[in-house]
């Protein structure tokens, strides 16, 4: 197997625009939505959904992120990997997770304008009321953070499960 030193890799490009400095209030809000978003969603799930809205939207920060998580809270590789070709590989998901990824796909590409109403009744047959609004919230939540991340050019693979390194000193509650 070959492998390549770090030496070999391209550089890492730099942010364009650090949002948790620039608009402290806004990002403070994200973390609460997230929070708040969470609720009442299995923790494998929520990180599932947050990897292929991240996949569609080329989210590579997020992507970085959320792998990590997934695997911190007990996701294998292969379901992970398998994510991006879910419809070839529904075999590796329930059909509750069927349900929330083909509605995270649906809400993230909204290019017909709506999300059909077969997609929205097969989760809502998987999902009681509050727990269809918590990711319907979710995968809101993770398009916001995705065009954050994207368009500022965060930074991929530094960060470590359930770290908050990722947010500047003073959104950590750290002084600067």
């Amino acid at each position: 197997m070959t492998t390549h030193a770090d030496s070999d890799r391209l550089p890492e490009h730099l942010p364009r625009l650090n949002m948790a400095e620039h608009a402290p209030e806004a990002y403070k809000a994200m973390i609460q939505f997230a929070a708040a978003a969470k609720k009442g969603l299995d923790p494998v799930l929520f990180e599932l959904i947050q990897i292929r809205a991240s996949q569609i939207n080329h989210c590579a920060f997020c992507l970085d992120m959320h792998t990590k998580d997934a695997l911190a809270a007990g996701e294998s590789v292969e379901r992970i990997v398998q994510l991006s070709t879910w419809e070839e590989s529904k075999h590796f998901y329930t059909a509750k997770e069927i349900a929330a990824i083909e509605l995270t796909e649906a809400v993230t590409v909204l290019t017909d304008g709506f999300v059909p109403d077969d997609v929205y009744e097969r989760a809502a047959k998987h999902f009681d009321a509050p727990e269809l609004a918590h990711l319907i919230a979710a995968i809101t939540l993770i398009n916001g953070w995705n065009r954050f991340a994207v368009t500022s050019r965060m930074v991929p693979g530094h960060y470590t499960p359930g770290s908050t390194a990722h947010r500047p000193a003073a959104l950590r509650g750290e002084p600067k």
